[in-house]
């Protein structure tokens, strides 16, 4: 048996994180598995669903890196009426499904009565029984279609991550597949679509356990191999509220790119929530799919952790080569004015600076003075900058002057001389020296940043 999961959204906003982390772990457990990832684009809430919200999942798919293996046949339901309804008719054929003609006011009335009884809503009144009389088909009311859950007996599975889940039938009702416009709903959509897609393992939120039941039975009634389940636990924002589309506190998952995130860094974190192997916190995703096993899943919700994100963000950011971060980094300096990035070569800056910031926006920052001398912070001209400063900078930058080999190690050299000549200690000369060439106080050790900002660049900055 070939597995083959299936990532599902629905196009009516962002993709989010929660999205995001049900997509990674089905695609992990396909690749863990050598099967098929695939994607389906569950659109039939026309009112609701766009072509804008399409594209939002696609860059985000894209952007994660969570490739799917149907990328040149992407299921969209609404592509898929016509075997919506050849399936529906199969199912009144069989006797697995029936017309009901019940007015909204009866299905309120209905409503009201299972809320005080505490039954299944729908009390049945069209479903075909032997027997049974139906009462009279109201003139001109179009009907919907309703599937015939069983009466009797328990459904139950062996859920991945929850273990077995067991649901009375007697709890669930006589579901609508088609609407009075003949249009199809979403538990009879999904069931359809797992069915042909062939998919042997649904992994998502879970959010749709009420619904599993009802699409098993579904399924048994297709004559499908039930496929198995595992439904995640949600993922909560960090004042402890589930994260949704509508919760108003969460972002489009290509968002975290502008806030500077690696794509690789929010997997490893997503990974992280719900997850875990043993005390790993840093990982690549080849790691992840070698590991990843359902059965390390916590059947607990999981919270947000931002300063954790930008942490195992910053990791990520130390590991990766300075010539894919230089070409990452290269819009970010354009936005800050910086565009050539040839002297000093921006993989050499990155060396020195890139275990200094945890996102690539206080990367590129990090990146600035070396190409342009920043304004200094008041504060630090105050705490820093003397009034023997000025003379002092251009005394040393005689000694600078002076250098045949402009290299780090020479530059340093020079520090503690001219620190016993001019009675001073080394902060006196290294955090002035920083400001003046710089324009921060904060940068790494100073010999190696003026080693690469290069010695007429230096010379010219502490004299201008």
């Amino acid at each position: 048996m070939t597995v083959k999961t299936r990532f599902a959204p629905s196009p009516t906003g962002y993709l989010h994180i929660g999205g995001v982390r049900t997509a990674l772990f089905s695609w992990a457990y396909a690749r863990r598995h050598k099967g098929e990832f695939l994607l389906r684009i569950e659109d039939t809430d026309l009112a609701r669903s766009t072509a804008e919200s399409v594209n939002i999942i696609l860059d985000g798919m894209n952007w994660v890196g969570l490739h799917y293996d149907n990328a040149d046949n992407v299921v969209y339901q609404t592509r898929r009426f016509d075997r919506y309804k050849q399936v529906i008719a199969e199912l009144l054929e069989k006797g697995h499904a029936y017309y009901c003609y019940c007015s909204k006011e009866e299905l309120e009335a209905m409503r009201d009565q299972a809320e005080k009884e505490g039954t299944a809503t729908y009390d049945r009144r069209w479903r075909p029984e032997e027997g049974k009389t139906l009462p009279e088909i109201p003139a001109g009311r179009e009907p919907v279609v309703r599937f015939k859950m069983p009466l009797e007996g328990i459904t139950r599975w062996q859920d991945l991550v929850k273990g077995e889940i067991a649901i009375p039938n007697e709890a669930l009702d006589d579901l609508i597949i088609a609407r009075a416009d003949g249009t199809p709903t979403y538990n009879f959509c999904v069931v359809v679509d797992d069915f042909d897609m062939g998919i042997t393992h649904v992994i998502r939120g879970d959010d749709h356990v009420n619904n599993t039941p009802k699409q098993i039975n579904i399924l048994k009634a297709v004559g499908a191999t039930l496929p198995e389940y595992g439904h995640l636990p949600m993922i909560l924002n960090e004042q402890g509220r589930k994260i949704s589309k509508r919760s108003g506190d969460t972002i489009a998952i290509t968002e975290f790119d502008a806030m500077g995130i690696l794509p690789e860094a929010m997997l490893n974190y997503l990974a992280r929530l719900g997850w875990a192997h043993g005390d790993d916190e840093f990982f690549t995703m080849a790691q992840f799919t070698e590991w990843f096993d359902l059965k390390d899943v916590s059947p607990s919700p999981s919270r947000m952790d931002l300063k954790k994100l930008y942490w195992i963000n910053g990791e990520h950011i130390k590991a990766t080569p300075n010539d894919k971060l230089a070409a990452l980094l290269k819009d970010r300096l354009a936005i800050r004015g910086i565009r050539d990035t040839a002297r000093p070569a921006l993989e050499d800056v990155l060396a020195l600076v890139k275990d200094r910031a945890q996102d690539l926006n206080a990367l590129a920052d990090e990146c600035l003075y070396f190409y342009e001398k920043q304004t200094p912070a008041e504060a630090d001209v105050a705490k820093h900058w003397d009034e023997e400063a000025p003379a002092r900078m251009l005394r040393f930058a005689e000694r600078l002057e002076g250098l045949v080999d402009w290299n780090a190690e020479a530059i340093h050299e020079l520090f503690k001389p001219f620190c016993d000549e001019e009675g001073i200690k080394m902060g006196k000369l290294g955090m002035p020296l920083r400001l003046a060439v710089c324009g921060t106080a904060k940068t790494p050790s100073v010999d190696a940043v003026l080693a690469l900002i290069g010695k007429e660049e230096v010379l010219r900055r502490i004299r201008s």
